[in-house]
């Protein structure tokens, strides 16, 4: 495979319920994860890009928590249904998703 223009790393941590610190897992982080293996799979988008599932990326309390390299933008509170928009504005277009992105004080 050769070095991917962009790549996407998707926080999987999970904690016990009630952790102070709260985790992806308890906020879907899961199902965020499976569209961008689904969506690469049908878009044919494994020889561009790359999708990596994470531990912790520290902002767990505004996760889901998506990073993306090289221009380490992080985006907080992604949905599956938000994978379309990260993807095709981002990763293809160039341009990060504002609506998408962690606060400032966060990262």
């Amino acid at each position: 495979m050769p070095k991917p223009k962009k790549h996407v790393l998707v926080c999987v941590q999970g904690r016990p319920p009630g952790h102070p610190r709260g985790s992806c897992q308890q906020k879907g982080c899961s199902e965020v994860y499976q569209a961008f293996l689904e969506t690469f799979q049908a878009r044919n988008l494994w020889n561009e890009y790359a999708v990596t599932n994470t531990g912790c990326l520290g902002p767990c309390g505004t996760g889901p928590s998506v990073l993306v390299y090289p221009e380490g933008v992080m985006y907080a509170g992604v949905t599956a249904g938000d994978v379309g928009a990260i993807i095709d504005e981002h990763l293809i277009g160039g341009s990060p998703v504002a609506r998408l992105q962690a606060p400032a004080e966060v990262w």
